[in-house]
């Protein structure tokens, strides 16, 4: 069977960077946990932070998931020492997809766990300091009131494969009672492709 990634992705997952070992005293200063280890992926990221730069100085991770799971933390983990929290903050998927040469299509979830996790900690961290007004949240908006689906479930289901309003309802199974949602939702499904997928 072919290797369906790049040789950035088969290093990262093969030699992982920066893992936190169950034996390792890492002392961190903000903490983030993504995803559900029942359902799929789960990350956990831990930074340390230069309060005098601002600046991620250390980090460690742990990752229950695939080898883009893993790959992704570890390229992720890799890039953000020595980063400002601001700028790390804003590292997206494409960013990481970008540094392991791509993902495949289905495998893209994956990435953004990383970043998402990375957020959570960074979040901590400031959660922790007094700085609570740096914390950004993202609130869901309902699209669909008679399946109760938010903007969050539609990246979700963007993330996971779907490419088209038949896929959109497979997955969520938005639109399928009264329909009124279906323009709001093409155009969200169109945005998150956009924002993922193109070049």
């Amino acid at each position: 069977m072919d290797w369906v990634y790049s040789e950035k992705v088969k290093d990262h997952f093969v030699n992982p960077r920066n893992i936190l070992k169950d034996d390792e005293d890492f002392r961190y200063d903000g903490k983030g946990v993504v995803g559900n280890m029942k359902c799929g992926d789960e990350m956990a990221f831990y930074i340390k932070v230069d309060r005098k730069s601002n600046t991620i100085s250390d980090c460690r991770w742990k990752t229950y998931g695939c080898a883009s799971a893993i790959a992704s933390t570890s390229v992720l983990s890799e890039k953000v020492k020595g980063m400002k929290l601001d700028e790390a903050y804003n590292i997206s998927p494409k960013d990481i997809m970008s540094d392991l040469n791509g993902l495949p299509e289905h495998k893209v979830h994956c990435s953004v766990l990383g970043d998402k996790a990375l957020r959570s900690a960074i979040d901590d961290y400031y959660g922790k300091n007094g700085m609570k007004d740096r914390i950004v949240v993202e609130k869901a908006k309902t699209i669909c009131q008679c399946m109760n689906v938010t903007d969050h479930e539609i990246e979700e289901a963007v993330l996971e494969g779907a490419r088209s309003y038949i896929e959109l309802q497979e997955k969520t199974k938005l639109g399928t009672v009264c329909g009124h949602c279906k323009e709001e939702a093409v155009k969200l499904l169109s945005d998150y492709i956009s924002k993922y997928f193109s070049k």
